[in-house]
């Protein structure tokens, strides 16, 4: 079976993740790239050995079926109603779009055309948050019954370099990190059923740190320190705390209290890392799973990390072939965003907010399943 031919939208920072990971994975090839700044498409296309096009033509290529938006979450879904316009399923980066009706509304497009949307994270795929997974499936941990989640830290300003976006209206802590967490939850727990929150927003301005802009004010337009509750409908309660006011702080990314023990979860940002168990007598360490929880990529450190981001996208693609759901689909990113939304709502009335959404938990990806993904 040919690969699907795959264009991408948005050639700022996160498309060179995309497309220097896009070779590990079977079933698409990325032939082409736009942007709104053409300088910056044929930098990454000379790079990445790729065609550079503007977006009118990228979209009106019929040998592309696939395009992967990498916009401003502020043009998500105008890009990505763009994209279905033109006959092509859209796989989106984080936040998939900003508002349970416009999230709806893809929906129905893509339903009309026979087009399927994808979203990422594609994080909860990894090695470390399966082998989690394992652990609750299997009852190792019983019953979830509660936990927390904790994304805490100084900001973006100190190491962006155009960090303006994150603190306007479609950015803040909950829409830019929320959806690791929560998509992460939502495979463990299934979908939530309401939530209730707090919010503040400490400073009016930041100043850059980052090179080139060091020294330049901006302006925040949106909290930056969020506290909720998520009730999910199988019972669980789990606080959930995102701020970039943080300096530093000693919680665990996300803990998961089972009648039976205690799971820690690593960052849901990360696909590898260990996993630990405590049933209050003895903790064990549980290796993450290999395929996509290996460590294969040099982080900004020196580091090495497991980094798999396109997974979500070769399952996706695997997924249309196959005549399956896809895992990252679009059902749980609009559940997802629902649930970050409602949270901003609830910060903001001071009430508790239903959803008004759910979704189905996602299918776990062992080891087997992950091999197929991969060239």
């Amino acid at each position: 079976m040919d690969d699907m031919k795959v264009g991408v939208i948005g050639c700022g920072n996160i498309s060179t993740a995309y497309m220097q990971l896009a070779p590990m994975f079977a079933g698409f090839t990325i032939t082409a790239c736009a942007d709104i700044n053409p300088i910056a498409a044929q930098r990454q296309a000379l790079e990445f050995d790729c065609q550079a096009k503007s977006i009118d033509e990228l979209l009106a290529d019929p040998a592309i079926g696939l395009v992967i938006n990498l916009t401003i979450p502020a043009a998500h879904y105008r890009v990505s109603e763009q994209i279905l316009l033109a006959g092509k399923h859209v796989y989106s980066e984080k936040p998939y779009v900003l508002s349970t009706a416009e999230g709806k509304a893809l929906r129905k497009l893509a339903k009309g055309k026979g087009l399927q949307i994808g979203s990422a994270p594609d994080t909860f795929l990894g090695g470390a948050h399966q082998a989690a997974r394992q652990c609750i499936d299997d009852g190792t941990v019983g019953q979830i019954v509660g936990g927390s989640c904790y994304f805490q830290s100084p900001g973006m300003e100190g190491w962006h370099p155009d960090p303006d976006f994150f603190y306007q209206p479609g950015g803040g802590p909950i829409l830019d990190m929320g959806a690791y967490y929560i998509s992460n939850l939502v495979q463990f727990m299934g979908p939530v059923q309401r939530v209730v929150a707090m919010s503040s927003k400490p400073f009016a301005t930041r100043t850059i740190s980052s090179e080139p802009r060091a020294g330049q004010a901006i302006a925040v337009e949106v909290d930056t320190s969020v506290r909720a509750i998520l009730e999910f409908h199988q019972g669980a309660q789990v606080s959930f705390a995102a701020s970039w006011d943080v300096r530093a702080h000693e919680h665990n990314c996300m803990e998961l209290y089972g009648t039976k023990g205690t799971l820690y979860v690593p960052d849901p940002n990360r696909f590898g890392e260990p996993v630990r168990f405590s049933d209050g007598e003895t903790e064990n360490q549980i290796a993450p799973l290999q395929v996509v929880g290996a460590e294969n990529f040099e982080d900004l450190d020196g580091g090495l990390i497991a980094n798999y981001r396109g997974v979500g996208l070769a399952d996706m693609v695997a997924a249309i072939h196959e005549g399956r759901p896809h895992r990252c689909n679009g059902d749980l990113a609009l559940h997802v965003i629902d649930v970050m939304t409602s949270i901003l709502h609830s910060a903001e009335s001071g009430q508790f907010v239903t959803l008004e959404t759910s979704c189905e938990r996602p299918a776990a990806l062992g080891d087997d399943a992950a091999r197929s993904l991969m060239v």
